[in-house]
């Protein structure tokens, strides 16, 4: 029992108190789908938030650990013992662990797409390098991580064109994408592989999201699923873009997963900020009110679509801690998920286990 801030009435001291549930997130949806929780190093740690990871979650992805940047700064160096910290943990516990991600065009170290003399690379280097990075990590962990993110966001939110014009575009061609897939098959037959974005609610972009993947389909590429990122807020999407987003992936016969959930109480952060977006470190009432519902028009989707949703996946684990924080508002603190600052349960919480 978690004893919070006394108060007086009428001269008595009187103590409001909260009882953890009985259950977690993972037990309530044990007939549904896994559910994940984004972790850093410190989590894994002995502490209050690994008991709260071994409580609610049977599923963990590494936020950052095993990114291009962090774990392969330099051609001939590794950065192992931040990711090898997180997948030993989910080892021990017997957490089913995703990989994220293979190839990005963020978080790229400088070095993959520049030779000895600081010229740009060939796409017969760049091949070799992607090829040799995937061989390495995903062998590392083979037998221990059951899915990856092996591409993640080629696609641009403006324009007309597919991919985005990133440094892997330029030298290599559309088809690095199908060659990473066709790396990471080979490297981890057993894996499951997945095309991984946000904004795939946007009927524009999600268009193009699905002219990738069914290019990738018909050529007999190994993509297993596509990656909902989940990056909302309390002001959409709606049940229906939703909906429409999940059975138009899975019409391909792929698997579909929300890979970085989590409800902004702001407005949405991919598009211009409105003067309700003032700079706020409070969580007030009619946001948790707003953030609960829905969060349970979300998971009332995901629990219509169980036979195609194959993982969600929280993008943090509790409020004191998010990248939304300061993003894209310099000083704003957001408050994004079902756990608060205190690692409490929030209202939303109470909704998506009611069922």
């Amino acid at each position: 029992m978690r004893l919070y801030p006394a108060f007086y009435a009428t001269g008595l001291l009187l103590a409001l108190s909260f009882t953890p549930p009985e259950k977690g997130l993972k037990d309530y949806y044990k007939d549904y789908f896994p559910i994940g929780v984004a972790v850093n190093p410190r989590m894994v740690l002995p502490g209050p938030d690994a008991e709260l990871i071994k409580a609610q979650f049977n599923s963990m992805t590494p936020e950052n650990a095993m990114k291009m940047g962090p774990i392969h700064p330099e051609e001939n160096k590794y950065n192992w013992k931040d990711a090898d910290a997180i997948a030993d943990f989910a080892q021990q516990y017997k957490i089913k662990l995703r990989g994220h991600t293979l190839c990005w065009h963020n978080q790229t170290p400088r070095w993959l797409f520049t030779d000895s003399t600081g010229k740009q690379v060939s796409r017969e280097l760049l091949l070799a390098r992607m090829k040799q990075h995937i061989n390495d990590v995903m062998g590392r962990y083979k037998g221990k991580i059951y899915a990856w993110d092996v591409v993640n966001e080629a696609v641009p939110d403006t324009g007309t064109g597919i991919y985005r014009k990133s440094k892997f575009y330029e030298i290599i061609g559309e088809d690095y994408i199908a060659k990473a897939f066709e790396y990471a098959h080979a490297a981890d037959p057993s894996a499951q592989l997945f095309y991984n974005d946000y904004n795939t609610e946007n009927a524009a972009k999600r268009e193009k999201i699905y002219q990738l993947v069914k290019k990738l389909k018909d050529k007999g590429v190994p993509i297993n699923g596509v990656g909902l990122q989940g990056h909302w807020s309390i002001f959409e999407p709606t049940a229906q873009e939703l909906e429409e987003s999940i059975t138009k992936f899975a019409s391909l016969g792929l698997k579909v997963q929300i890979t970085e959930l989590d409800v902004s109480v702001y407005t949405k952060i991919h598009e211009r900020q409105t003067k309700r977006d003032t700079i706020k470190r409070e969580f007030t009432p009619e946001m948790n009110d707003k953030q609960a519902a829905h969060y349970k028009m979300l998971f009332e989707v995901f629990r219509k679509h169980k036979n195609t949703i194959t993982g969600v996946t929280f993008w943090n684990l509790s409020d004191r801690y998010s990248w939304l924080d300061n993003f894209p508002i310099p000083g704003r603190k957001d408050f994004p998920l079902l756990f608060d600052q205190n690692g409490q349960p929030k209202k939303g919480f109470e909704e998506v286990v009611k069922f």
